[in-house]
């Protein structure tokens, strides 16, 4: 059942490609880093084709508490589709909405991988990718932030999309991970369909001087760079020749 809610993470669930133990871990409740994505999570699972995973849901549901539910659905951002899911159960809004609460209303999160504070970068990349993608995934959103600068390079897409939806991100790590190379291109797409972390001029720039970035989303951000910033992208040898020319077209036409 679609529940009217996109993020990185749920889209993953949306498209398939969330492997049986991970979509068993969300609905169990353990996955989401909101309160938001868990109740999409669970709405989504809700007729997943493994009985197993709609079982698991089903118990999820018994044990959301109830009063801090209600409060939840009446917030301006719960979407229509969760909100008659919910209604069809007879859960029904009840004012005043908890807006400021983004803690999950259920909190079955499993102990994370422990992780020592002086390990350096090779010791923590190696450690990492012993572990399943269940305990990446929980470590990409709720670990540190030097686990995440490990994670949102993993080779499972859904790995490194999980580190996006971490509520401990900050800007700065998202402005690292848009100057990444070895990252992959769903990464970039998604800090680059993101308008808050536009916003941010660092990041739209770094973005366009990735040459990971998909042409189409560099192209789009060109507008957005100062004259001098354009013209070093003009001359970089590193990003594509259509970024280029299309950067010289663009200075030429600021010059008239």
């Amino acid at each position: 059942m679609d529940p009217g809610f996109r993020s990185p993470l749920i889209d993953l669930f949306r498209r398939g490609e969330a492997v049986r133990d991970v979509r068993l871990l969300a609905a169990r409740g353990a996955l989401a880093p909101r309160a938001l994505e868990q109740l999409a999570l669970i709405v989504l699972l809700s007729d997943d084709p493994d009985a197993e995973v709609r079982n698991a849901t089903e118990a999820t549901l018994a044990a959301l508490p109830d009063a801090p539910l209600r409060t939840f659905l009446a917030r301006t951002d719960v979407s229509g589709e969760i909100r008659a899911f919910f209604a069809a159960r007879g859960i029904l809004p009840q004012a005043p909405p908890s807006e400021n609460d983004e803690e999950p209303l259920l909190d079955t999160q499993p102990d994370l991988p422990a992780s020592g504070d002086d390990e350096d970068e090779e010791t923590r990349s190696r450690l990492l990718s012993s572990l399943s993608i269940t305990d990446r995934m929980k470590l990409a959103m709720k670990g540190s932030r030097e686990q995440r600068a490990v994670l949102v390079r993993d080779p499972n897409r859904i790995v490194a999309t999980a580190v996006l939806t971490s509520p401990k991100l900050t800007e700065t790590e998202v402005e690292a991970f848009a100057k990444m190379a070895n990252v992959s291109e769903d990464v970039l797409r998604i800090i680059g369909t993101n308008r808050t972390w536009l916003k941010n001029y660092a990041v739209a720039l770094a973005l366009t001087r990735n040459p990971k970035t998909p042409p189409g989303m560099s192209m789009n951000l060109l507008h957005r760079l100062t004259e001098k910033d354009m013209k070093r992208i003009s001359i970089d040898r590193n990003v594509p020749e259509a970024l280029r020319l299309a950067a010289r077209r663009l200075l030429v036409k600021q010059a008239k």
